[in-house]
């Protein structure tokens, strides 16, 4: 298995993508340590993995706090001693018109969805032995958006910028970094998203993914068979952004 005896954390572990991706590589042979804020939802995705044979704890960890990812880090370092596999999949979206929206709700998003990849890279590093992987998922939002969800929108394109800027300070024998695009998939922040319950987003549902589709491609992009994938994005949308 591709990921036998390998330590792999994920943020947003607790549901959608991301547990999906933690049921993957725990699959797989991975050791998983899933990262979320809801300790029932992390308690459901740990017994998913276990019932199957497979080894995980779950880390309750708001990734808006600073302190919170380096005391995090920390603990799964004391455990285990190295992390081979990031993968930073939890985010939050907001849904007002820029010239409406709190600065302060930016600044959370950010924190959210791009500082705490920065300092999750930067605290992880460190302990990443060769063969080791970073995988961001961005989103297809960082290509083609809709109104009302710009601050989102710009975190994934800077994610994205991230990743070609952080492939050229790794060597790609030790560390890969790469990111995941997901399209439409079947995951709760989907469903809640008010511009798709309103009707300013359609969604074709003939072309919304499965979550376990995007962890299948999320566990490769972190898998020695793609030991020479580095400083990239992988679309994964069905075929979403070539029909634009």
């Amino acid at each position: 298995m591709r990921f036998t005896d390998k330590v792999c954390l994920v943020t947003g572990g607790t549901s959608g993508i991301g547990r999906a991706t933690c049921v993957r590589l725990g699959a797989e042979g991975a050791t998983v340590v899933a990262l979320g804020r809801d300790p029932a939802d992390g308690a459901e995705t740990v017994d998913i993995i276990t019932k199957n044979g497979g080894k995980a704890i779950f880390l309750a960890c708001d990734l808006a706090d600073s302190q919170a990812i380096a005391d995090t880090v920390h603990e799964v370092i004391t455990k285990y001693h190295r992390v081979d596999v990031l993968v930073c999949d939890a985010a939050m979206m907001t849904f007002e018109p820029l010239a409406d929206l709190p600065l302060e709700k930016w600044d959370t998003l950010m924190l959210v969805n791009l500082r705490s990849l920065a300092q999750l890279t930067q605290l992880c590093l460190p302990h990443m032995p060769k063969g080791s992987a970073i995988v961001a998922i961005s989103s297809v939002h960082a290509h083609q958006t809709t109104a009302g969800v710009v601050p989102y929108a710009t975190s994934k394109g800077a994610m994205e910028a991230f990743v070609r800027g952080m492939s050229r300070e790794l060597d790609f024998r030790k560390t890969r970094i790469n990111a995941v695009a997901p399209g439409a998939v079947d995951t709760p922040m989907l469903w809640n998203n008010p511009n798709v319950k309103n009707g300013n987003e359609t969604i074709d549902k003939a072309t919304v993914g499965k979550p376990e589709e995007l962890a299948a491609a999320i566990a490769f992009m972190a898998s020695h068979e793609a030991s020479f994938i580095h400083g990239t994005t992988l679309t994964v949308d069905g075929g979403r952004l070539a029909q634009l």
